[in-house]
């Protein structure tokens, strides 16, 4: 009798994705079992293009706006967008294969508070994804949950781009995104920075119950099913095993896994009974209606009914009112963007060197 590994355990109770662009990782963790979606951000692609292994996609990339091409006569800023933009896609073509989803790419950080940038971005990104045999209907654009970009998903959407709201943090955020239209919503478990520096990172005895972001996933969720919303919850940024086993008791749709984790649940058995201790579901009480907005447990701002404010109209004004009352809220997505800038500004230097 062989033995299930908690990779093949996890995959029976929720779908899982792949939050990487190197390709080893998802055949490594695809041979019998494909992932469905594969998630990027400007920090993946920036990982991927220091690679020697990468170095191909990334010269091919860059050949196509050298000096001495049809496009060199744009600035140099330009044709450095431009050729991140189709290094993005060229990585993620690598992993479509071991797919059986949608691919993402995320817009840049430059973009997340002006609707029209954001727009353009993603339809440039979409056009990109078509020319090099990805169909639209493969992909989709990952978005920062402000309230100018979530105004952005809703036009999108109406295009038929479809969309996920990331860098999100609280239940308004959610709801914005569900308003919106979006195909998914990217709750974060551990805020952007832990991977970054690892010694924000915290461990909890019962990771289900004490991590602060776990009220949020389980509030979002709760709220989804209770309005009957067709978006979807995939929580991004986990760091271990054991975070995963606390999501799966959570019930998202699926969870996006990074190539680390993923080695981490393939080394490991799968617990003998159908749940682990620390995957046992917990349903506590929940109160939409006057619950703090974000994973900060000594917060003490409070959101309208989520269910009946429209956090869009007026430009996204009531969403604005949630985030900027909501502190934590506030500095991870500040955070977020931050780093995903860098990130992006560290690719754009390697492309105008070459």
């Amino acid at each position: 009798m062989s033995v299930q590994t908690l990779l093949a355990h996890v995959r029976s109770r929720v779908t899982v994705d792949v939050d990487s662009m190197d390709p080893a990782v998802a055949a490594r963790h695809a041979e019998h079992t494909k992932f469905s979606d594969m998630t990027s951000n400007q920090a993946i692609v920036y990982s991927e293009a220091v690679r020697p292994e990468r170095a191909h996609l990334f010269n091919a990339a860059c050949a196509q706006f050298r000096s001495g091409s049809s496009v060199a006569q744009l600035p140099l800023d330009t044709r450095a967008a431009d050729a991140l933009d189709l290094l993005t896609v060229l990585l993620a073509k690598e992993v479509y294969p071991h797919l059986t989803g949608r691919v993402h790419a995320q817009t840049s950080p430059s973009a997340a508070y002006d609707t029209e940038a954001t727009i353009l971005h993603a339809k440039k990104l979409v056009s990109l994804f078509e020319a090099n045999g990805i169909p639209k209907s493969r992909v989709c654009i990952k978005i920062p949950a402000t309230p100018e970009s979530i105004i952005a998903c809703k036009y999108l959407e109406q295009l038929g781009i479809r969309t996920l709201a990331t860098c999100l943090f609280s239940v308004p955020q959610a709801m914005a995104a569900h308003q919106a239209g979006c195909l998914y919503v990217a709750p974060y478990f551990n805020e952007l920075r832990v991977h970054f520096e690892p010694e924000l990172w915290k461990e909890y005895a019962d990771t289900a119950r004490e991590h602060p972001a776990s009220q949020v996933i389980k509030d979002i969720v709760q709220l989804y099913q209770e309005i009957g919303s067709s978006t979807l919850v995939m929580p991004a940024s986990i760091v271990t095993a054991k975070e995963v086993l606390a999501l799966v008791s959570l019930k998202p749709n699926h969870l996006t896994l990074s190539g680390a984790v993923l080695d981490q649940l393939a080394a490991a058995q799968a617990p003998e009974e159908a749940e682990s201790a620390d995957s046992k579901p917990h349903h506590p009480d929940v109160d939409l209606k006057a619950h703090p907005t974000s994973s900060d447990a000594n917060s003490t701002a409070t959101v309208p009914d989520v269910k009946t404010t429209n956090f869009l109209e007026n430009n996204g004004s009531a969403l604005r009112e949630a985030t900027a009352a909501d502190a934590e809220t506030t500095r991870k997505l500040a955070d977020a963007l931050k780093i995903f800038g860098e990130m992006e500004a560290k690719t754009k230097e390697l492309i105008r060197a070459e």
